[in-house]
């Protein structure tokens, strides 16, 4: 690792090398000092995602009202689409600069978790097929990812695995329009925030954009080479482990390319973040070994997830 970058990790190191726990301390270190890493080898198909990157352009290309039909009020933003300057950072009143799509595990009738149904648009029938393949493929690497995380955390490997298998992850895919010249100037295309959940596995963005404020109070770019996914520490994991692991501040800036021409590729952006939950009901209490790693007192109150991640929707708007 060079100066002024994050650390890249290889998942095979853990799943077939010789010594899986230096992945297990990598994985760790890296979360600890910034809270993210690039990660190579991690299964995840590159066809499906510049499939599910094509799916994603022909949805956002339609007409407002064909979207805003799926958006729901009485979902909360948890599935379909949200409107174009609907989601604010917490503590921020300035609205970002983007448009997503929500989606999450395909639920059986006789599942005992009460999560709500995908919405599908009927007018990209591709959206459904390649958009769930992509969540499959992902949520195997997140199952790997969080055994390893439940090893450094001095867990049993599988302290996550029913929590996670059951959790209530979404696949939220963004669409970053050009950025329209009569903006609110707080406006950025994602102001500073921390993601709310366990972890999150980010596909490479179609542009730069991302950045990650360090220890020093520095803005530092996250550049990813194709083939990467970058992976970030949620709220949760941070609370869980008592801070030993950090929900690092970052955001997504307005390029220099945003205004230009909306036929323009170039001025817009996607990106897939894959947002890692456990059940409503998991314990975010701070584990008593992280405690003691951490200065002997508890630094995050005791909360579940479900509760936590309400009192979230509410503060960046979405509830």
């Amino acid at each position: 690792m060079t100066a002024k970058t994050i650390p890249i990790l290889d998942l095979e190191t853990f799943t077939h090398g010789e010594c899986p726990d230096d992945f297990v301390e990598g994985f760790g270190n890296a979360l600890a000092e910034y809270g993210f890493f690039a990660l190579v080898n991690h299964g995840v198909e590159q066809t499906i995602i510049n499939a599910a990157y094509g799916a994603a352009e022909a949805f956002f290309a339609l007409p407002e009202e064909t979207k805003k039909r799926y958006e729901i009020d009485a979902l909360k933003g948890q599935r379909g689409f949200t409107c174009f300057g609907k989601e604010h950072a917490k503590d921020s009143t300035a609205p970002d600069l983007k448009e997503f799509w929500h989606l999450g595990r395909e639920r059986l009738p006789a599942h005992p978790v009460s999560y709500p149904d995908n919405l599908w648009p009927r007018e990209v029938p591709q959206f459904r097929p390649v958009m769930a393949t992509l969540f499959e493929q992902l949520e195997a690497c997140a199952h790997t990812l969080m055994q390893a995380c439940a090893q450094y955390l001095q867990q049993p490997t599988d302290f996550f695995s029913t929590q996670v298998a059951e959790g209530q992850t979404i696949l939220r895919v963004i669409h970053y329009p050009p950025v329209p010249e009569d903006v609110e100037p707080a406006s950025q295309r994602a102001a500073p925030h921390e993601d709310i959940n366990l972890i999150t596995l980010l596909c490479e963005a179609t542009s730069p954009g991302l950045e990650l404020l360090t220890r020093q109070g520095e803005w530092l770019p996250v550049k990813t080479l194709p083939g990467q996914i970058i992976v970030d520490t949620g709220d949760m994991l941070q609370a869980l482990s008592n801070g030993l692991l950090r929900s690092t501040t970052h955001r997504v800036i307005n390029s220099s390319s945003s205004r230009e021409p909306i036929a323009q590729r170039s001025s817009r952006r996607f990106s897939m973040p894959y947002f890692v939950h456990p059940r409503p009901e998991f314990d975010l209490t701070p584990l008593p070994n992280c405690v003691e790693q951490t200065g002997g007192s508890p630094m995050f109150p005791a909360q579940t997830a479900g509760e936590y991640l309400q009192q979230r929707l509410k503060e960046i708007g979405l509830s």
